[in-house]
């Protein structure tokens, strides 16, 4: 029986990108609970088949409605790209109709009309979202006149996790992939970062981008998309506890954790190892 009392908001992901989408959030939205949970033991989703980062999804959204959460964001553009649409209409009807589960590509496709000027949109990302289309077929669906183009960077990640970021190595990795995209279409003028890493290669993205191409981090605009689902939906606002309080879970060794969130935090956590499935 899962619990009625007000709880924390969740935010799940594979490993530890979904910290920059955390912490987007809280800076905006300080006064919440949060219950973060990595499924690192499992991680990277991004090559992994629909059926199973579907599966692992799953298990992780119920786990947090067991440990309380009324409301899971999925930080995570893999899971929000290849089971979002499934939990959100299949799961959900069975486990708790009045529970949600929200995803981070959404929020990005919707202010992105208001961000290009030339109409024409990148998007880099692991090889699952890119393979998904989905960056591509949200955009269609809300504004048709623009032009998307997709690139895989499958370098990046262990980039970021081997903190590896600053080195003059990745430079190679980066500038191949923005090549890449530029050369896929060069009246880019707007790039979505399309995976919660990435933001930590910010620096390396923009010394090899043309001059006038916008890079677009998604924190921000989840903490609005956020803020706005709140705001129209007080019955769920209601359901989420405040006491600004934050709880780090993880399928993986903490120590480890600890380690590599300092990447993404800058400050020492404290986390609890849990098993899924």
């Amino acid at each position: 029986m899962l619990s009625s009392s007000p709880g924390p908001i969740g935010i799940f992901d594979s490993g530890y990108g979904g910290l920059t989408i955390l912490h987007g959030i809280r800076q905006l939205l300080p006064q919440y609970d949060y219950l973060y949970l990595g499924d690192n033991a499992r991680a990277p989703y991004g090559p992994r088949s629909f059926d199973v980062v579907y599966e692992f999804t799953r298990q992780a959204v119920v786990k947090l409605f067991e440990m309380g959460c009324h409301l899971v964001i999925l930080g995570c553009n893999t899971a929000s790209a290849k089971a979002l649409r499934t939990i959100q209409q299949h799961d959900l009807p069975k486990i708790d109709p009045n529970r949600r589960v929200l995803g981070i590509i959404r929020p990005t496709t919707e202010i992105i009309g208001s961000l290009t000027t030339s109409r024409h949109i990148g998007v880099l990302a692991t090889e699952g979202t890119i393979k998904s289309e989905s960056y591509n077929l949200e955009i269609q669906k809300l504004h048709p006149d623009i032009t998307v183009s997709g690139v895989a960077c499958p370098f990046w990640v262990p980039l970021v996790e081997y903190n590896e970021a600053d080195s003059p190595g990745a430079d190679y990795f980066v500038k191949k992939c923005i090549d890449q995209i530029m050369c896929l279409d060069p009246k880019i003028d707007t790039l979505i970062l399309g995976c919660t890493h990435y933001p930590l290669l910010l620096p390396k993205i923009q010394k090899y981008l043309p001059q006038g191409v916008r890079v677009v981090s998604q924190g921000d605009y989840v903490a609005d998309s956020l803020k706005s689902y709140l705001e129209r939906h007080p019955q769920m606002e209601q359901k989420c506890s405040k006491n600004a309080s934050v709880h780090y879970l993880t399928t993986e060794n903490p120590d480890k954790f600890r380690e590599q969130a300092q990447l993404f935090l800058h400050s020492p956590i404290d986390v609890e190892t849990i098993t899924l499935g």
